[in-house]
């Protein structure tokens, strides 16, 4: 354990070896101290937390650091879904909190709470043939209908018969938000994308708003975000600590 032959004792390297161990163990202990704290307390163990596609991931994950100042302790399992995925994970009771995004999906069993708005524009490949007709012409529905349209499909069975957002019968049905932004990126088609992810494509002119008045005032849509939960499952602490956080961080 100990080299005695210097000045002073030092650790073996089989020393060091069982300091590091010990350093483990008391470091466990401690988090199961603030684990048997917490759950004295009535804290979840787990947040589990499904979020829409369209909504900002940054900011969620900003919030969930928040709550972890308050609740080290609480496991996070956390899941990004597009259209129907964040309100069937309540439904499916998958998840105790969920964020959506727009009007398509309601449940009389889940309480939403407004938070933000999200804001989509159309876009497009600057090489793409709607971004190099002239300036002066506006794109009508029937010119987007010429056109490839990348859209978002649905995982789950809720928008079975039901079609959001897809004005083109030519489309291609991608799976994640990030796949839908990268076909448009290559320029396969035309799509709508939430702003935070478009920003920096939009000011480096690798994307550029599609000129149209049929989707929106420049081509911009705005959508309410909600915050969700089931009506018969109360929020632990960890939980109302995120909601907490997550409107103050989108309260502009």
């Amino acid at each position: 354990m100990f080299d005695r032959s210097g000045h002073r004792p030092a650790l073996t390297p089989e020393g060091q070896a069982l300091l590091a161990n010990a350093r483990d163990i008391l470091l466990r202990v401690d988090a199961m101290r603030a684990r048997a704290r917490d759950l004295g307390e009535g804290v979840e163990l787990e947040l589990a937390l499904t979020v829409d596609t369209l909504f900002p991931i940054a900011t969620v994950g900003a919030a969930l650091a928040e709550m972890r100042v308050t609740y080290p302790a609480v496991s996070i399992r956390l899941a990004v879904e597009p259209l129907g995925g964040p309100i069937t994970a309540l439904i499916e009771k998958r998840s105790s909190l969920a964020i959506l995004v727009g009007e398509d999906f309601r449940d009389p069993r889940i309480a939403l709470e407004a938070i933000a708005s999200i804001e989509q524009v159309a876009v497009v490949s600057p090489k793409h043939p709607l971004a190099l007709r002239p300036r002066s012409g506006d794109v009508s529905l029937p010119d987007l209908a010429d056109h490839l349209q990348i859209v978002l499909g649905d995982p789950t069975p809720l928008s079975e018969g039901r079609s959001f957002g897809a004005l083109s019968p030519q489309t291609c049905r991608v799976s994640s938000q990030d796949a839908k932004h990268a076909m448009i990126l290559a320029g396969l088609g035309w799509g709508r994308l939430p702003i935070w992810q478009v920003e920096r494509d939009l000011s480096e002119g690798s994307l550029v708003r599609v000129a149209t008045t049929a989707l929106g005032r420049k081509g911009q849509v705005s959508a309410e975000a909600y915050i969700a939960h089931r009506l018969d499952e109360p929020l632990g602490p960890a939980a109302h600590a995120f909601r907490t956080a997550l409107a103050q961080m989108t309260a502009v």
